[in-house]
């Protein structure tokens, strides 16, 4: 039998108190007994990233090494080869170049490097340095630290390894489907990625604003209202019956507005009667909208999604306000009818107003911008998109600067940023189609990554040892987080082929693998029989043989491998940690016995850290770990 994260939360790390707010200055570690307080400051446990707090050792030490040389940020990273050290600095050359001939003090960069080392402020973080070549300073952190500041974490939860972001609230704007029209293998790539960006970002204490910006709003609703009323007249009476299989009636209403002009008229119509308030048009238009939204929220409720709509209705009240604040700044032309703002690096101006007075995309989307940073005081917007639209977003967040909206220096705040990728693909190399050449249901891919899953679980006997409920929720684990991690660990710019023998392959870089690997870790913890809470808060962790310390040091690393995700916003990273992760305990497991060996406490103690790193990637990716498989 296995058990669901959701059964057992209460006795995993991860799911400890809530996390503090953002930029608090003191470790939620801090919450502890007086005791464990005075032992965590001995040992310089602190907020935020490994790299960060060795990038803070640096700053002092540049500070204290070349005052005269402002502005100096530390260049702090991972050692390419453990023989030198756990961290490297790279500064001492670019001082080198900025004081060569200036200070008696220094001949080559490797005098730089040497005295950057002997100014590194003592701390239990720091167990040596050395200085290699032209002055890369070497940083091996202390064994101990390493030790203390896992054992912290099994007793109060992965949340005080959150880096330190300058960020404090954001919008991420992800999904946004289109009312009455079924969501389909295009929208996989943007629920997927933009959840996976919003959880990454409520783990470094961020305020995150998560937006379903649906497309409730446009001349395809004057279509479907017309179609109503002239095919039911009693609509109201029989309210959703009268529509019934929204995907059905879509097509039906399309045919017509294609086949019949006057229909079509009719429809156009229908749209100004709607965007004047008409009662009759509105109440049609929510009873459309509410019927698409029971259909969206199962899709995000079997993902495990939380999302706030505020469509493209929702800003439409703004639209007016906005294009008034932008002519007073002169931003807005007359062209050829329209009305447009030139924007630098575009032969063709933006459109904000129609020929025929309509509003557009871009018009919306100014104003949800303008309501984002006015109303919702958001310092960072993502919009998480197909790379076909990276053009409209360069456009209209040029046309955003040139209102003064966003700062022309994109490293300050307010920013936006575009998440472009790239297409799902068949097999066969072309866009993921059906054989009838019909976009693929979202829905469909769910049930057939369900079903596929189940089968391999009853072809391992599984049938027989687990309940019903218990087997559902196993394919459900299996076959939603395969298709969530066969997407997220590919870089989201490039295409990727969708191919369910692949994703649900137990071998290679998948998730079913390291759903396995986790639940082989939990196995190890159960086989020892011992109580693994008692000894989160009786034991002692070592990292003697270096296998464990090869471990311990890639478990601490983790707050910088999401640090890193949030930088490029790109989640393959988390995913390339997560399956490194695998491979080091294997090695670890493979050199190191622990059932029955001397240091079988501190082993344990190693496993269940490494067990709840592991949950903490899964959450942040989307993924119902699984216990028992």
């Amino acid at each position: 039998m296995f058990l669901l994260h959701k059964t057992i939360a209460s006795l995993s790390a991860s799911s400890s108190s809530p996390p503090p707010p953002p930029h608090t200055v003191y470790s939620c570690l801090f919450q502890s007994s007086h005791q464990s307080v005075r032992m965590m400051a001995a040992l310089d446990v602190q907020v935020g990233s490994v790299r960060q707090q060795v990038a803070k050792l640096v700053k002092e030490s540049l500070n204290a090494t070349v005052p005269e040389v402002a502005d100096v940020e530390p260049l702090v990273s991972a050692c390419n080869n453990a023989k030198n050290g756990d961290y490297q600095c790279n500064n001492a050359m670019g001082i080198w170049a900025k004081i060569k001939g200036k200070d008696a003090r220094f001949k080559n960069p490797n005098a730089i490097g040497q005295e950057l080392a002997l100014n590194l402020p003592e701390s239990a973080v720091v167990e040596s340095t050395s200085v290699a070549g032209p002055g890369f300073l070497n940083v091996v952190l202390s064994t101990l630290w390493i030790e203390q500041k896992i054992h912290q974490m099994l007793k109060h939860g992965v949340s005080c390894w959150a880096p330190v972001l300058t960020v404090e609230r954001a919008v991420v704007d992800f999904s946004s489907p289109n009312i009455a029209k079924e969501m389909h293998v295009g929208h996989l790539r943007s629920t997927i990625i933009g959840d996976s960006i919003a959880s990454m970002l409520e783990y470094c204490n961020v305020t995150v604003l998560r937006r379903n910006h649906v497309g409730d709003w446009g001349t395809q609703f004057g279509m479907l209202i017309e179609y109503l009323f002239e095919e039911f007249p009693d609509w109201e009476e029989i309210q959703e019956q009268a529509i019934g299989d929204l995907q059905v009636f879509y097509k039906k209403a399309k045919a017509k507005f294609d086949a019949d002009p006057e229909f079509k008229k009719r429809s156009q119509k229908a749209v100004v009667s709607l965007q004047g308030g008409e009662e009759k048009y509105v109440l049609a238009w929510r009873q459309i909208c509410n019927i698409s939204r029971r259909e969206f929220n199962v899709v995000y409720e079997r993902l495990h999604v939380t999302l706030e709509e505020k469509g493209e209705s929702f800003y439409h009240p703004y639209i007016a306000g906005v294009l008034k604040e932008l002519e007073e700044k002169n931003l807005i032309e007359e062209s050829e009818g329209a009305r447009v703002i030139t924007v630098p690096g575009h032969t063709i101006p933006l459109l904000v107003v129609k020929g025929d007075g309509g509003f557009n995309y871009a018009s919306t989307d100014l104003s949800a911008l303008w309501y984002r940073l006015n109303e919702e005081a958001a310092q960072w917007i993502i919009y998480v998109t197909d790379v076909g639209q990276s053009q409209h977003f360069d456009m209209f967040f040029k046309a955003a600067k040139r209102a003064g909206w966003l700062p022309e220096d994109e490293s300050k705040y307010p920013k936006v940023k575009h998440v472009g990728f790239g297409l799902v693909l068949g097999t066969d190399g072309k866009r993921f189609r059906t054989r009838s050449s019909e976009v693929v249901r979202l829905v469909d891919l769910l049930d057939e990554a369900k079903s596929r899953s189940k089968q391999g679980l009853v072809d391992r006997g599984r049938e027989g040892e687990w309940t019903p409920e218990e087997l559902e929720d196993a394919s459900e684990a299996l076959g939603y987080g395969a298709i969530k991690y066969a997407d997220l660990k590919n870089n989201r710019t490039t295409n990727y082929t969708f191919n369910f023998d692949q994703m649900l392959d137990i071998r290679g870089n998948t998730a079913v693998y390291l759903l396995y690997a986790h639940a082989r870790i939990c196995s190890i913890i159960r086989k020892s029989g011992k109580d693994i809470e008692e000894l989160k808060q009786t034991g002692t962790l070592k990292l003697s043989h270096p296998s464990e310390r090869q471990l311990g040091l890639q478990l601490v690393r983790f707050g910088e491998f999401v640090e890193d995700a949030l930088t490029d916003l790109l989640p393959n990273t988390l995913c390339e940690y997560l399956y490194s992760l695998s491979g080091i305990f294997t090695e670890f497991y493979t050199n190191c016995k622990v059932i029955n060996s001397e240091e079988e406490t501190s082993r344990l103690l190693l496993c269940e850290a490494t067990a709840t790193i592991m949950r903490e990637c899964f959450k942040l990716l989307g993924i119902t770990p699984l216990y028992r498989l």
